[in-house]
């Protein structure tokens, strides 16, 4: 089934497996849980990006801690480890809650912000095609587990729409014009055959006449 990560399954295995359990968890309803493997997937994302700078840190609020410690202060850093933070901190509130609250509205913020994760790790820690900063979470994909047609199939399927009725549509056209043109030609040989009747009676009911009066005499 496809999910919102293919792109990270080459990057990094794990981390793809953890995530698109999220989203399994997600498309069942299982919202805290969701939430909580989020958690999880943003916590390894940070052991690994700080990798030989990690030293005595164990728990992810020590790793968070030491990751901002490291920045060098870019847009980019930050919104990274924002999305890092809100990760932790709604994890962290789904696993501790007394009751199971259904929030799928939080649920899909954090696999949209564990996909804007995902894109930051795989392009400037690993590295990755860079053609995924243009990649955007599709919803329809998390619901159904199926790609939608890509903006070019949709407008090749389009297009053979649109031919098929401009095909059917000229044709209509030739028969109402083949139509027409058969009648033109015979209203035209009717026209051309009025005199010809017409002389034939003029001659008749001259004879006609012509005997009356030789009878008559």
């Amino acid at each position: 089934m496809a999910t919102n990560f293919d792109f990270l399954k080459k990057t990094d295995k794990n981390l793809y497996d953890i995530i698109s359990e999220a989203e399994k968890l997600y498309r069942d309803e299982y919202f805290e849980q969701c939430m909580g493997q989020t958690r999880r997937f943003a916590e390894n994302v940070c052991k690994n990006v700080l990798g030989k700078k990690r030293t005595t840190e164990e728990t992810f609020d020590q790793m968070l801690a030491t990751l901002k410690d490291n920045s060098q202060g870019s847009e980019q850093e930050k919104e990274f480890i924002n999305d890092l933070y809100f990760l932790k901190k709604c994890g962290n509130q789904s696993v501790h809650s007394s009751s199971v609250k259904k929030d799928g509205i939080n649920a899909l913020e954090c696999l949209q912000r564990a996909f804007e994760v995902a894109i930051n790790y795989s392009v400037y820690n690993k590295k990755g095609d860079t053609n995924n900063l243009n990649l955007h979470y599709d919803i329809q994909l998390l619901a159904t587990g199926k790609k939608d047609k890509t903006l070019a199939q949709k407008y090749e399927q389009a297009k053979r729409k649109t031919s098929g009725k401009n095909s059917k549509s000229k044709s209509s056209t030739t028969k109402k014009k083949s139509t027409k043109q058969i009648s033109v030609m015979k209203s035209y040989s009717q026209k051309k055959k009025t005199p010809y009747y017409w002389i034939v009676v003029g001659i008749f009911s001259i004879i006609t006449f012509a005997l009356i009066i030789f009878l008559f005499l």
